[in-house]
């Protein structure tokens, strides 16, 4: 089983990744809980590099994000799997989507494209988008790093991306009100993964 939670910085995505694995270590499941970028040596740079670093172009970004990605699949996300672990991370391929591909205008398609390669074809079973309103997020995450201090502007335009790839990928995208109570969207989100999985 492969769970990912996107949203933007503030929707709740973590807090709820971190309940999901709770819940099936519970039910005495083996989880793996890690987050993009990051979760190896390798994504970890990245993250310091592509949060905090200088600006760069969008297709740097998307390439810098794809190849820490590479590295958590190889490294992480396959072998649990293979073992017959549960994994859930933290940011996935739509991140990518939402915030180069349609955030930045690479194109959703260009960027899937991508990112497939890298990942040989491995997407998670479901996806849970938390959604909140610029406004919500902001006051959350404040201006954490690079990408989130871009404004409300960019904020938008990603929730945009979010909402597109929901109408693209149904069949995956679960998208949820992110400002419902902590444990009851807990609770909606265990039954949305019994009932698809």
């Amino acid at each position: 089983m492969f769970v990912t939670f996107e949203g933007a910085d503030g929707s709740g995505k973590s807090t709820q990744a971190e309940l999901l694995r709770d819940a099936l270590a519970a039910e005495g499941r083996e989880v793996v809980l890690t987050r993009e970028p990051g979760g190896t040596e390798v994504g970890e740079r990245v993250r310091q590099l592509v949060l905090n670093g200088p600006e760069m172009s969008g297709w740097a970004e998307a390439a810098l994000f794809a190849a820490a990605r590479a590295e958590l699949v190889a490294t992480v996300i396959r072998p649990a799997l293979d073992r017959g672990a549960a994994v859930i991370a933290d940011r996935y391929v739509d991140s990518s989507l939402a915030y180069q591909g349609f955030a930045r205008g690479l194109g959703i398609d260009a960027v899937l494209e991508l990112n497939l390669a890298v990942v040989q074809q491995l997407m998670p079973d479901l996806t849970v988008l938390l959604l909140v309103d610029v406004d919500e997020a902001r006051r959350r995450a404040g201006a954490t790093d690079r990408l989130e201090r871009e404004g409300d502007g960019f904020r938008s335009l990603v929730n945009a991306g979010y909402l597109e790839l929901a109408k693209m990928f149904p069949e995956r995208i679960v998208a949820l009100d992110g400002t419902q109570p902590r444990d009851e969207l807990s609770e909606v989100i265990r039954e949305r993964l019994r009932s698809r999985i």
